[in-house]
């Protein structure tokens, strides 16, 4: 148990990268990282708070998770938290659909590897803390659907129709959750949406804008069927389970199959309809507003559509290894740096 813990955080700490390193991203005119946009509050020890806090929270969630595996081996809810920290390996293509660009002094992995370079800038460790971001708004959900549950009848709509109420349920607490998480995030200077449809965001052409109606909705794209997986009927037995026991081939075994049920629809969820979605957004063009002034100046700037040029962001500028079919177009069109826009420097 503490050897196979031991080993994949060797391995992390011996990969771990610290700023843009490769050439890919690296802006070789910059020296350092300064920081042309101010974090929230002027301070400017953020990135270190957060990402001492993701360890803290992992250590807690491993140990708090081993404790239970031993009192509740094999309960759906810490299948599921496996199953919700398992989709990770999605997030660099995550970080590529929506224009998600993190900061280069995160720690981060190797920027060369293979589906870690699908990220506009750098994949960091942070994202290993899925399990609260996803699976929290279960708890908030169910909490609400149980209470009213309790003062309806039984012909009332949250008795004849619980899932669709869980669902409902959970997409508020989620949406809410998720504006809040991400707008902090943003401001702090962890990342920056580099590309926003200006319709339905919020503080739009600035370098923390954010895509407030695209994102907060389609994330509960996986926090909803993360959820509704866990509901148990008056049987005593979760969505997910019911539908592992359709595998025969796992029927021996139900507990490895309730979890592939939970990995494989979160993993089709994420990939297709959050994932899918935010391509779809890509490659109709209609993601117009940069984020200026781009505010990580040791990396080159993330600038794929051109649109960073059109608006007057000196470059050098960088498309990333997908900016071709996959963004609707033909590699980087060539766009000439405007000397006038709007995020041109200011005499």
């Amino acid at each position: 148990m503490v050897s196979g813990v031991l080993v994949p955080l060797i391995y992390v700490a011996h990969n771990a990268r610290y700023g843009a390193v490769v050439e890919r991203i690296k802006n070789p005119a910059v020296s350092g990282a300064p920081r042309p946009v101010a974090p929230l509050f002027g301070w400017t020890h953020w990135l270190g708070l957060e990402q001492t806090g993701t360890i803290v929270m992992m250590v807690v969630c491993i140990t708090a998770g081993a404790v239970l595996w031993r009192r509740y081996p094999r309960h759906p809810i810490l299948l599921m938290a496996i199953a919700t920290t398992a989709i990770v390996w999605e997030d660099p293509i995550m970080n590529w659909a929506p224009y998600a660009v993190y900061n280069p002094q995160l720690w981060h992995w190797p920027e060369n590897w293979p589906l870690v370079s699908v990220s506009p800038t750098v994949e960091p460790f942070v994202v290993i803390g899925y399990v609260a971001f996803y699976l929290t708004p279960f708890f908030g959900g169910i909490w609400i659907l149980r209470r009213l549950q309790r003062r309806r009848p039984l012909d009332s709509f949250v008795w004849r129709h619980p899932l669709v109420s869980l669902a409902a349920f959970i997409f508020c607490v989620g949406f809410v959750a998720d504006a809040i998480l991400e707008i902090s995030l943003v401001r702090t200077g962890m990342y920056i949406y580099s590309q926003v449809i200006p319709f339905g965001s919020v503080f739009t052409g600035t370098a923390y804008q954010f895509p407030l109606l695209w994102e907060s909705v389609l994330v509960t794209t996986v926090m909803i069927p993360a959820g509704v997986l866990l509901y148990r009927d008056d049987t005593g037995r979760t969505v997910a389970e019911k539908l592992a026991q359709r595998l025969r081939f796992l029927r021996g075994r139900p507990a490895l199959g309730t979890f592939l049920v939970m990995f494989g629809i979160l993993s089709a969820c994420y990939l297709v309809l959050y994932g899918g979605s935010f391509a779809a957004i890509r490659g109709s063009g209609a993601a117009t507003s940069v984020a200026c002034t781009y505010p990580y100046p040791e990396a080159k700037v993330y600038d794929p559509q051109g649109y960073y040029a059109k608006a007057g962001q000196p470059g050098p500028y960088s498309a990333g290894i997908m900016d071709g079919w996959e963004t609707g177009q033909s590699g980087r069109p060539d766009v000439a740096t405007n000397s006038n826009g709007r995020c041109s420097p200011t005499p």
